[in-house]
């Protein structure tokens, strides 16, 4: 298992793991986490949150999937009706019992097998 060590590290740990978190939880870009860390007097480069995330960003990333709980297997279709540019849409998401999106599928018309397809593949991927 790859240890974590800021030795030789200008920044403490703890900003270290702060801005490749922002990078990789937010999708930031780099230069957005430089300017959320200048945002709180922290004087760093995109340059060097770039080679951070690529130094530490697998093992950080792991230590997070490791500690988030594990999805449950179940989730429902939702319907929502939209308007967009003047045209009424139907939206169908798969969303499982924690609120996260699984999927979403737009038409232009109701299609019950349309939607009936996505909670296949949706099925199928879980």
């Amino acid at each position: 298992m790859d240890k974590l060590s800021y030795r030789r590290h200008r920044f403490p740990g703890i900003v270290i793991q702060q801005a490749v978190w922002l990078y990789f939880r937010f999708a930031l870009s780099y230069r957005d986490v430089e300017d959320m860390l200048a945002e709180r007097g922290i004087d760093v480069s995109y340059e060097t949150v770039r080679r951070w995330a690529l130094k530490f960003g697998t093992i950080i990333a792991r230590k997070l999937r490791r500690g988030r709980p594990r999805p449950h297997g179940r989730w429902h279709l939702d319907e929502v009706f939209v308007s967009i540019n003047g045209k009424q849409l139907y939206v169908w998401r798969a969303v499982d019992s924690e609120g996260e999106v699984l999927d979403i599928l737009v038409q232009p018309r109701r299609d019950r097998k349309a939607a009936y397809e996505l909670w296949g593949a949706v099925l199928d991927r879980n």
